[in-house]
């Protein structure tokens, strides 16, 4: 079958948070990391059905759901969880900020990556809750961490990020091994969110968990379908923790209702993503790999190789401002500062091919240097 990633698709008037913080003007918005595709049409269909039903009550996770991950987690990665370790929430963010509070004691430490996802940061700050910075080092063109950073660290909880981001890295067995070496036996938090979206061809996401038995009970593994089929606002994630205890723990807030429950829109694209989304996924990996490609050849500013994700992170430390600049030629992109790297900024290639060539012609000419008077 034959999915369309390259015609446009208006999203104006859509409440999208991407388009909308600059509607009105010719900008091309390539920062949160949602894409500008269409879900696919198993999603789409099974959610036709549920407005058809027209009941919108209250929902419960169903065992065919704990069922297809349980598979999905066995066929793609070897890694054999039982139903009961899975506990759903409505997004990873939630999770990022329930295992903050909950698996952090209030006199605890955390170590978290740098550069990261904003929420990881945030997390740590809002619980509030001590953490240390654990930086990445550009090596051989891939984003890895600092060994001695990490060996010389306080001890305390582990929030690692893999695939990562912003870097695009794609942890390798050996080294996530080493990590979990490094980090002795304390809690592991690990986001798994980009696992499926996995560029680089011969590559194989290993979810953390599945190391080792010893390991497995000392992490949270927290995925979704919403970077992958590009359904974040349908609001359905996960956790897999083995540990009864850690579990316990991790879910107070959820089984207290101060966390919700996943939308039963969220439920039903999960379910359909898993089940019949196989075939849309590994056209989309081809369409983002040109992507990707278009991106490295065209950008003409230091990067690193994407492994993984649609999230690329560029090295403008030559360009002052470069955030600002490239907005006022027309593009958006995070700023690095965000994600602990004001040199930096991410740039979301999640788009129409068309798109993203107009936006790296923008950015072209935003970085040539000013003629001389």
């Amino acid at each position: 079958m034959l999915f369309d990633f390259d015609t446009p698709v208006d999203r104006t008037g859509t409440w999208s948070t991407r388009w909308e913080r600059h509607a009105g003007r010719d900008v091309i918005p390539l920062w949160v990391a949602d894409a500008d595709f269409r879900a696919a049409p198993a999603i789409l269909d099974v959610l036709s059905k549920r407005i058809a039903h027209g009941v919108l009550g209250y929902s419960t996770p169903p065992p065919e759901l704990r069922a297809a991950l349980v598979e999905r987690m066995q066929r793609l990665y070897r890694w054999r969880i039982q139903p009961d370790w899975i506990v759903f929430t409505p997004g990873v963010v939630p999770a990022l900020h329930l295992a903050a509070r909950q698996l952090v004691p209030p006199g605890g430490h955390a170590l978290i990556p740098r550069p990261i996802y904003h929420h990881f940061k945030k997390a740590m700050e809002l619980a509030p809750r001590a953490f240390t910075e654990i930086p990445l080092v550009l090596h051989q063109g891939r984003w890895v961490f600092d060994l001695d950073a990490l060996r010389k660290a306080q001890p305390g909880a582990f929030f690692l990020c893999n695939p990562q981001n912003p870097g695009g890295t794609v942890f390798r067995r050996a080294e996530l091994e080493r990590l979990a070496e490094l980090t002795r036996d304390d809690v592991i938090v690990s986001d798994e969110i980009h696992c499926d979206l996995i560029l680089e061809k011969g590559l194989r996401h290993v979810p953390m968990a599945s190391l080792a038995p010893e390991i497995s009970r000392r992490t949270v593994t927290l995925m979704s379908a919403n970077k992958t089929f590009n359904i974040p606002a349908a609001g359905c994630a996960w956790a897999i923790i083995e540990d009864a205890a850690l579990r316990k723990t991790f879910a107070s807030e959820i089984a207290g209702h101060v966390i919700g429950s996943p939308s039963v829109f969220g439920l039903e694209a999960t379910l359909a993503a898993l089940r019949h989304g196989d075939d849309w996924l590994a056209a989309l990996l081809d369409y983002l790999r040109g992507n990707r490609d278009l991106l490295e050849k065209e950008i003409g500013l230091p990067m690193a190789h994407v492994e993984a994700t649609y999230l690329a992170w560029i090295d403008c430390a030559a360009i002052p401002n470069a955030a600002a600049l490239f907005l006022k030629h027309g593009v958006a992109v995070y700023d690095g500062a965000q994600f602990g790297d004001a040199r930096f900024i991410r740039l979301n290639f999640g788009t129409q091919r068309s798109v993203l060539r107009e936006a790296l012609k923008r950015i072209k000419n935003a970085s040539r240097p000013s003629p001389r008077g």
